[in-house]
């Protein structure tokens, strides 16, 4: 088996300079890290995970806390996060968050206790005061990415922005009478960082300011069909609107899988807009408000990468983009 000091002959450097350039840390110039990965890869020499680990006190290895891994957005997430960490030689560990008290408790207070990972990313998680505590003691940096949180400091999108953003291109377009499907707002929410909440707080925001004093609001969950049936029984019902903003573009999905059953015509008595910038937006001619959640996950893994110092990698703008993709799902109302 090849051994460290083979790939140090090879490329003419030291053992140490190897190491440095195979572990990504350490200030060596491009041309000598070149040689020392292709005289590497030429011997078929890949650095050992327990070696390395106890030479530099480091797994190479990013944990995630994320809350669901079967949709499209998290995946999406979850594969930019890769992108980033995959190049500088890290591996990522995934820890799906559940709702089962014993699951969480097994996670916060023994799995992430086992020195497996160098750096954690959050991915959008409810967290209890107790679990932001555990996290806060951990020896490694936290990242988090659109969670609701404001002690965990991290990457967010202004989801009250978009909810306005969103309401506000249908109230241009000439819609009053516009409802928003998304998440239940709870009386006691006070100033939290919930995504769904912030999303129809802008939505409320834009409504009143465009003089519409009771704004109107349908609950749903996150998914296709419980949109669909909600939307179904909205659209059949004496009170249609003319235009609905769903608060995700999968719900957005369930709109118009509903007008459609309906024989709704759309945008000509209905007009949809929904949030995300989903890979199949343009094959349903879906308005959208884009987030970028590729990109969403570059960031999270440039800023974990920055907080271990990793070379070369800067801390990027706690600020998250999006933009308005108007496309044939909203047009003004009859």
């Amino acid at each position: 088996m090849t051994g460290i000091e083979e790939v140090a002959h090879a490329a003419g450097v030291s053992t140490a300079t190897v190491s440095r350039a195979l572990s990504g840390r350490g200030r060596l110039s491009e041309a000598t890290r070149a040689r020392v990965r292709a005289a590497a890869a030429d011997l078929g020499y890949v650095v050992s995970a327990a070696a390395s680990t106890l030479a530099s006190g480091r797994a190479e290895n990013i944990g995630v806390i994320v809350p669901l891994l079967d949709r499209w957005f998290f995946a999406t997430v979850l594969d930019g996060i890769a992108a980033q960490l995959a190049p500088r030689g890290y591996d990522m560990t995934l820890y799906n968050l559940t709702d089962d008290p014993a699951q969480r408790r097994n996670l916060f207070e023994t799995s992430l206790r086992r020195r497996r990972v160098d750096g954690l990313i959050v991915l959008s998680v409810e967290l209890s005061a107790d679990e932001l505590r555990q996290l806060d003691d951990l020896p490694v940096p936290v990242v988090g990415l659109g969670v609701p949180h404001a002690e965990l400091n991290g990457l967010r999108v202004d989801d009250t922005a978009v909810g306005r953003l969103a309401t506000e291109h249908l109230l241009e377009l000439g819609h009053r009478d516009i409802v928003h499907l998304g998440w239940s707002l709870p009386d006691d929410a006070g100033e939290t960082l919930d995504i769904p909440t912030r999303r129809r707080r802008g939505f409320a925001q834009a409504m009143t300011d465009a003089g519409v004093t009771a704004p109107r609001f349908v609950a749903a969950d996150f998914t296709v069909d419980g949109a669909r049936r909600v939307a179904r029984d909205l659209l059949a019902g004496p009170d249609a609107p003319t235009a609905i903003f769903a608060a995700s573009d999968e719900m957005a999905y369930g709109v118009l899988s509903a007008a459609r059953e309906l024989g709704i015509e759309l945008p000509g008595r209905l007009s949809v807009i929904g949030v995300d910038g989903h890979e199949l937006g343009s094959l349903f001619d879906l308005t959208t408000i884009a987030q970028f959640p590729h990109a969403q996950g570059e960031r999270a893994g440039q800023a974990v990468l920055a907080a271990l110092g990793v070379d070369g990698v800067p801390m990027p703008s706690a600020s998250l983009p999006f933009e308005l993709v108007a496309r044939g799902s909203t047009a003004p109302p009859r």
